[in-house]
């Protein structure tokens, strides 16, 4: 199992200095959606080249155009890139693909799938390295949690990983862990606490 840091900030210098304080506990660094709006690849790219050797996915929640958009993620700099669960069959095919042959990985995101159980199967079919269940900040906000998603993903799937996000803090975290996703995605429990060096290693902990 390995921790991800969504990084959701708005600038990149601050998402610099978040992972100089948790580089010792964080497995892949997520190189956020309001970054990637804001600063769009330069600002992966200015990430990659002060820490060369870390881990980092770009959150582009692809749709379309899908091979050209996962080769420009891996060309700044990303390890992994997303592309949505909602996207067109062909399109994650050729994600997986690009994906695959360029040497890097591919997470599918399932905000906003409907049958989770059906979708789980049919990307593990295609090759997916990873399922990310995902509950958004909006549904969050009712009182929602990845939990249950991550059970129904896990059940239906032979080969790809799992990885799971939405509101998980040290303080919540270990219920997610005991269903042992492959890989645990943390965003503002570790970064918009006081001590984010502390959050992460004690959610690192956790997962020994």
């Amino acid at each position: 199992m390995k921790l991800q840091l969504a990084i959701d900030l708005e600038d990149v210098d601050g998402a610099i200095n978040l992972i100089e304080k948790t580089k010792d506990s964080v497995d892949v660094f997520e190189y956020g959606t309001p970054l990637v709006i804001n600063f769009g690849l330069e600002g992966l790219k200015k990430i990659r080249d002060r820490f060369p050797d870390i881990t980092l996915l770009g959150d582009l929640k692809i749709m379309d155009v899908a091979s050209y958009e996962v080769d420009q993620a891996f060309k700044y700099g990303a390890n992994i890139t997303t592309i949505l669960g909602v996207a067109e069959d062909q399109s994650i095919k050729d994600a997986i693909q690009t994906a695959h042959e360029a040497g890097k990985e591919l997470l599918v995101d399932m905000i906003g799938v409907q049958d989770v159980a059906k979708r789980a199967q049919e990307l593990d079919s295609f090759g997916a390295d990873y399922i990310g269940t995902h509950t958004g900040y909006d549904l969050q906000a009712l009182g929602k949690t990845p939990f249950e998603d991550l059970h129904t993903i896990k059940e239906n799937v032979k080969n790809t990983k799992t990885a799971v996000a939405g509101g998980i803090k040290v303080d919540t975290a270990e219920k997610i862990i005991a269903e042992k996703p492959d890989l645990l995605i943390v965003g503002g429990g570790i970064s918009t606490v006081d001590d984010p060096a502390k959050a992460a290693k004690e959610i690192k902990e956790m997962m020994k």
